[in-house]
């Protein structure tokens, strides 16, 4: 990162999510994400497996970046976000993170995805105002692919480089959320960055073809046993957001990881929990997302979860047009 940079104070005293260890990521310490200041990214690939207006026909650009701020007992990406095996790291050594996006737009990706991005966000404004500058552009949109946990300050600093926000909402009651992904305090930090993100971008907006260009989506991942917070969380969404925001209702919640030590979630959600969810959304008035739907849940099972240790880290391949 260069030293002259305006936001690179930031990571002097990381305040960057509401964990806000204020550690020096300069040094050696080390906050809760265990990130440093050089920028580590797992895997660069086109992705067919996010939602359609995201991965469309010709795949989404997508940046894996290791580390992050939360730590879900059921992470299907625990490989690179908790495990922190230097296997999977590229460092900003290596290659940059505009280098990395121009080479994903060079391959006629629909999108720039930034996966759990939030403790590299000076790296990633960085890297968009870099570009800027530089004979090449980036001309597609740029995504923002977060587990939710944010703070709205932070979010307000990316103004002007984001095009589409893609949090999950994952809880409505902090309970669950410290318990389950060791964060405090995260639905009104969730709530607060939502309702930053849909001003900047308002709803969904998608070219002729249903290709996202800008605006908010929304991922709900079902938890076994807590359909009540979803339904919570559709309220908030309608209430204090809008029925434009583009909702992706999620049936793929596979106990992995360390979900078997909670009996409670040990388990895929079932047929019941879903059409909930589904039936109320509908209820509500939501016109604009996606529906898994349980069924392809049951067929395509496996699909949804990476391993990182192979070089096809999904099982998705680009269907033939």
């Amino acid at each position: 990162m260069r030293a002259d940079f305006k936001y690179s104070y930031l990571l002097e005293n990381c305040t960057l999510c509401p964990h806000k260890c204020r550690i020096n990521r300069f040094e050696n310490t080390k906050g809760f994400c265990r990130a440093s200041s050089k920028m580590e990214i797992s895997t660069i690939m086109p992705h067919f497996g996010e939602e359609p207006p995201i991965s469309g026909i010709k795949g989404s650009g997508t940046i894996f970046f290791k580390h992050c701020n939360m730590k879900c007992v059921y992470c299907q990406n625990f490989q690179i976000s908790q495990e922190h095996n230097d296997l999977f790291s590229r460092k900003t050594d290596e290659l940059k993170l505009e280098d990395c996006m121009l080479e994903l737009q060079e391959k006629g990706c629909h999108n720039i995805n930034l996966v759990s991005p939030t403790i590299w966000t000076v790296h990633i404004i960085d890297a968009l105002d870099s570009l800027r500058t530089r004979e090449k552009e980036i001309t597609i949109p740029v995504v923002y692919n977060s587990g939710g946990y944010e703070d709205p300050k932070t979010i307000k600093l990316l103004e002007g480089f984001i095009n589409i926000y893609m949090p999950d909402i994952r809880y409505s009651r902090n309970e669950s959320a410290y318990k389950y992904s060791g964060v405090k305090n995260y639905v009104e930090n969730n709530r607060k960055s939502l309702i930053e993100m849909y001003r900047q971008v308002g709803g969904l907006k998608t070219d002729k073809n249903g290709i996202a260009l800008g605006g908010l989506m929304v991922r709900l991942l079902i938890l076994p046993d807590h359909a009540g917070e979803i339904i919570e969380t559709l309220d908030f969404i309608k209430h204090e957001l809008s029925t434009d925001v583009y909702l992706s209702i999620m049936s793929q919640y596979q106990p992995l990881y360390k979900a078997f030590s909670y009996p409670e979630i040990n388990r895929p959600i079932n047929h019941d929990e879903y059409s909930k969810i589904v039936s109320y959304a509908q209820k509500l008035g939501f016109f604009n997302g996606a529906i898994q739907g349980y069924e392809e849940h049951e067929e395509k099972n496996d699909l949804f979860v990476p391993d990182f240790n192979k070089k096809d880290v999904f099982k998705f391949k680009k269907e033939k047009s």
